[in-house]
């Protein structure tokens, strides 16, 4: 049996459905659209099929420009020529954009994969693609050697929404809008199973459940204080990174 499965003539129904019935009602957006777009925000998440951004954040077409690929990582500048720095540069120099949001997600199969590297002998190209998330893999060496299993999963999850912020950075164009005030970056986290979505408090040094009552704060460092996520400075956790703590219970 399949979860969410969709076949071929499911999906030309739903093209036909669109155009006959959606597109029409919604005529004079596509009207505009078709002139240009103007995004405010850049969104760099996971390719997983279930992370299905308009349904989340309930928006329209021409809101949000999309960069996607298996893990929500980018790499640092210099690293390569790929489709994830050209996707920055455009959305900051061309568009305009003055929010980006790096946003990882529950049950994330790339974060498994950079945890067990013996699983990926047979696709070498994803092994070699999570090399870029190896900083995240050492931080987990260094401040989590305590968890394992979902815990461990949970922790690798969070640690690398902030250590791909941490390569945004290194990009000349990000730094020179951060600089200069015009750009803000934010770190979130979807839960699939609950629909929540955590957003990374720079201040409190954790990911907390964001709400229409607390704007998320913009990321200027990656930590306030702490070396790890939930440990305060006395060494008492304050909410260690469980399954808990990435529902937001």
């Amino acid at each position: 049996m399949t979860f969410g499965g969709i076949c071929m003539e499911k999906i030309v129904r739903g093209i036909h459905h669109f155009q006959t019935s959606q597109f029409e009602a919604h005529s004079e957006l596509f009207k505009n659209l078709s002139a240009g777009q103007s995004p405010d925000t850049l969104m760099i998440t996971c390719s997983d099929s279930r992370i299905a951004l308009s349904l989340i954040l309930q928006i329209q077409p021409g809101e949000l420009f999309v960069l996607r690929n298996a893990g929500n990582i980018i790499p640092p500048f210099g690293a390569g020529r790929g489709g994830e720095g050209a996707t920055i540069e455009f959305a900051i120099k061309a568009l305009g954009v003055s929010h980006v949001v790096v946003m990882g997600h529950s049950h994330c199969g790339a974060m498994k994969g950079l945890l067990h590297p013996e699983d990926l002998s047979e696709m070498p190209l994803i092994r070699d693609w999570l090399e870029h998330a190896s900083a995240t893999r050492e931080v987990l060496k260094e401040c989590y050697s305590d968890l394992d299993g979902q815990d461990l999963l949970n922790a690798s999850i969070k640690e690398n929404v902030l250590v791909q912020l941490d390569n945004m950075r290194t990009y000349p164009v990000v730094a020179a809008k951060l600089a200069k005030g015009e750009l803000t970056l934010h770190g979130w986290i979807y839960e699939i199973e609950s629909g929540s979505i955590l957003a990374f408090d720079p201040d409190m040094a954790r990911f907390a459940p964001l709400t229409p009552q607390k704007f998320p704060a913009a990321i200027a460092s990656r930590y306030a204080n702490d070396i790890r996520i939930g440990v305060s400075n006395g060494g008492s956790t304050a909410g260690s990174v469980t399954s808990q703590e990435l529902s937001g219970d």
